[in-house]
Formats: structure tokens, C-alpha cells, sequence
């Protein structure tokens, strides 16, 4: 008993200590020097010996509380791609500390709002205080231009404010925005260099015409990512061999209960009606992975995103029965592949 009213008084008097000191502007001061330091210290460790693929956003439109609109960065050896870039999918990228210098480019699936929406919060992160020596690259389907001009009249001003209070060292306006490049299907090769091909072909997403997915081949290994698609056989066979196929998914049999709940807003449920059928279900997305003969699917793009463990459960109903070699990404599910090995290797950013 003297023992335990010992460890019961240290514990009383260290809440106490803690209690003033964090009250002590000494203290906090001391705390913030700390934080900063290790805010510049360390970034993220993404695997750069390795071909990789971290979820920075997981769900569609559909809100759910800690998930960010889609997003996929992809490490090729230490040169980063990010591949979509939707409402809060930057702020994971800040939040994980990964290192903006890397990135080379970004590519747009197609040109949704919760695919786009985060690209000046990527631009600006990629340009303020970096090593870019050029304006971003951004590819995608035929009117990615357009939305490059638009978002390049939004933040015209952005950038000349941010270049007179910082200067040239720090916001160099000569490499702020972007420079848009149209994706020719006919020249479906859109980056060969540093050992990375990256390859886009058309996926079924009507009425939006083209939409695409991309294929990285990299160190022998490769990572398909469907984008937003219906079930796609252009896409089974452009992920035919696949390490890691990133599908999107759809639960249809969700929405129809949602639809049944919701039947009195005839907005949201005409929108729920037609988005049946330009999304893939998760056994669909199963099916697909097994006719291109991936190793391991992973699912992104929820619809809707599960919020809890029996609403994942919900979601993927049947797809056991199926196959078993699959992952239900959360923000911050990261597929790493080893280069020389078979190794597939799913786990969480950190």
C-alpha cells in the first residue's frame, strides 16, 4: 500500500510541475524552439530506394471526418508525382512533413473539383523557399489548359504580393504557376526520365471524356491508379501484371439506403442516382484486379467512406469471397515495393 501512495503522490506532484510550467512564458518559449526545430529537421521518410504510393486523400465529394478528397503521391526513387490533388490532401502533405522539393509534377485523372481543388495549396508549398527551377508541371486531359488559366488568373496577384514582400531568393516569379501539358492518348508515354515511365490511358467515366489512369513502371515494379472509373476493361488491361493496382470504389448497396433515407431531398438523391453508374462497386474493382492479374488491390476513393468499422465491413461485403490480397486505404496508406524483390509492403505513413 506505501508503494502505491508513493507512486500516487510522484504522480500528483509531476502534474502539479507541469501544470505551472506550461504557464511560464520561459516555458512555452523554450517549447515553440523545439517544435520549430523539429519542424525543419525532419520530413517524411517515403522509402526513396523503393517504388511507393502514399494516399493522400481517400474519399470522394462525400464528406467523412478525417479523410481528404483523392490524392495519390508516388515516390519513383526519390522524385515524387502527385497524382490528384483534392480538398485537403495538401494539408496531409504538410501535416506528414513530406519534402516539397521532390515533387516534379502533378497529374490530373480529370478535372472534378475533388480532384483539383488543392492545386494552388500544392503550388504554393512547391514554390515558397524550394529548389524548383521551373513553374510546376501538370498534366492531364484535354482542358487541363483551361483550368491552368483559370487558377493562373486567380493567384496572379497572389504571386506578385507574395514576390515584393519575400523577394526573388525566397518567391521567384519567374518559376511561380504552372505549365499545363495536354495528354495525347495517341503518345500514351507522358514521362520517361530517372528510370520512371509513366504511361496514361482512358478509363469510363461518362459523361467526362477522356478520363484517365495512370501506370508508373519503375526498378522493375508498377503501380496502376485507376482514377474515377466504371468497371474499365481498357483498365484491366493497361494494369495487366501490376504490383499494386489504387481502384476506386463505390458501395452502391450503401446508397441505396441512403437514398431511401434521404428520399425527401430531391436534389441529393438525383445526384445520388446518377452517380451509380460512372463509379466501380468494390466487387466489380475486385473482379477487375483478378483479370489483370495485380498482386494487391488497394481501394481509394470511397463512396461513401466509411466512418467506422461497421461501415468498412458494410462497404467491401463480398469481396473475400472474391480475393484476399486487398487494402482499404485510409489517408496515409502507403504501399512500398522494394526494388529487386517481390516484396509489397502495406503499411502507414508515420
Amino acid at each position: 500500500m506505501k508503494t502505491i501512495k508513493y507512486i500516487f503522490l510522484i504522480v500528483v506532484i509531476i502534474i502539479v510541475l507541469i501544470s505551472i510550467l506550461i504557464r511560464l512564458p520561459s516555458f512555452q518559449d523554450r517549447l515553440m524552439s523545439v517544435v520549430a526545430q523539429n519542424l525543419l529537421a525532419s520530413t517524411a521518410d517515403l522509402n526513396d530506394d523503393s517504388l511507393s504510393a502514399l494516399v493522400c486523400g481517400s474519399r470522394s465529394p462525400i464528406p467523412s471526418p478525417g479523410r481528404a478528397q483523392t490524392c495519390i503521391l508516388v515516390n519513383a526513387g526519390g522524385n515524387y508525382y502527385v497524382v490528384d490533388i483534392g480538398d485537403g490532401s495538401a494539408a496531409n502533405l504538410n501535416n506528414w512533413r513530406v519534402d516539397a522539393n521532390k515533387i516534379r509534377a502533378t497529374l490530373l485523372t480529370h478535372l472534378h473539383s475533388d480532384h483539383i481543388s488543392d492545386l494552388a495549396d500544392l503550388h504554393l508549398m512547391t514554390w515558397i523557399n524550394s529548389t524548383r527551377t521551373k513553374p510546376m508541371d501538370v498534366y492531364g486531359p484535354n482542358g487541363v489548359e483551361s483550368v491552368i488559366n483559370g487558377f493562373e488568373d486567380a493567384y496572379k496577384l497572389d504571386y506578385q504580393f507574395r514576390n515584393e514582400h519575400h523577394g526573388d531568393e525566397i518567391a521567384p516569379i519567374n518559376i511561380a504557376g504552372f505549365t499545363p501539358h495536354t495528354i495525347d492518348l495517341n503518345s500514351s508515354v507522358i514521362i520517361n526520365e530517372n528510370g520512371l515511365i509513366v504511361t496514361a490511358f482512358q478509363v469510363t467515366h461518362e459523361p467526362i471524356e477522356p478520363a484517365l489512369g495512370y501506370r508508373f513502371e519503375y526498378g522493375g515494379r508498377s503501380i496502376v491508379i485507376s482514377g474515377d472509373t466504371s468497371y474499365s476493361e481498357n483498365l484491366i488491361k493497361n494494369a495487366q501484371d501490376a504490383d499494386v493496382l489504387f481502384h476506386e470504389a463505390q458501395a452502391n448497396h450503401q446508397l441505396e439506403i441512403m437514398k431511401e433515407a434521404l428520399s425527401s431531398n430531391k436534389g441529393l438523391l438525383k445526384i445520388l442516382n446518377d452517380i451509380e453508374s460512372y463509379h466501380t462497386t468494390p466487387i466489380d474493382a475486385a473482379k477487375a484486379a483478378n483479370l489483370a492479374n495485380v498482386d494487391h488491390l488497394i481501394f481509394y476513393h470511397l463512396t461513401p467512406a466509411p466512418r467506422i468499422g461497421v461501415m468498412e465491413r458494410m462497404f467491401y461485403r463480398g469481396v473475400n469471397e472474391i480475393r484476399t490480397d486487398w487494402t482499404s486505404a485510409n489517408d496515409g496508406t502507403m504501399a512500398v515495393l522494394p526494388l529487386d524483390s517481390d516484396e509489397i509492403i502495406i503499411t502507414e505513413i508515420n
